[in-house]
């Protein structure tokens, strides 16, 4: 029986692809190698942010960094080329890093800077969903199997 392909925030995996350098290293996310064929993926690093990077929020639409930079081409850019990559690989589900500006695909931060979340989808996870994926967070994967 073929396997299904997992399209998975790279940071959920342990790659040090997050804004301050880190991972959100999740088990969980790594046990899904029993059942599916896992794509890494990091939007940001796919338009062309480097590691560290200052951190970004939504607000109105926008994706600005802490210090006042609107990074939303990039991000766009990134969300662009991870939906490209889903569709090569043949991957039909995404599990996402909750709260994050680009894979955030239950929740994200307000655009303050206060770790205020607000309801709504990161610039990749609201893409990929258009293109058709079916998103999870790492805080759900019962739908995975998990």
């Amino acid at each position: 029986m073929e396997r299904e392909t997992l399209l998975v925030s790279a940071c959920l995996l342990g790659v040090k692809c997050r804004y301050d350098g880190g991972d959100q290293y999740c088990a969980s996310a790594v046990k899904l190698l029993e059942r599916y064929d896992l794509v890494p993926v990091c939007p940001e690093l796919l338009g062309g942010m480097g590691v560290p990077r200052t951190p970004a929020e939504l607000r109105g639409g926008r994706v600005i960094s802490s210090d006042g930079e609107d990074r939303t081409g990039k991000f766009r850019l990134g969300a662009q080329l991870a939906l490209e990559l889903a569709g090569r690989a043949g991957a039909r589900k995404a599990l996402l890093k909750s709260g994050s500006p680009s894979c955030g695909p239950d929740f994200v931060h307000d655009g303050s800077f206060s770790g205020v979340t607000v309801p709504g989808r990161g610039v990749a996870a609201a893409l990929l969903a258009e293109g058709g994926l079916e998103l999870f967070s790492e805080k759900d994967l019962s739908g995975l199997g998990v």
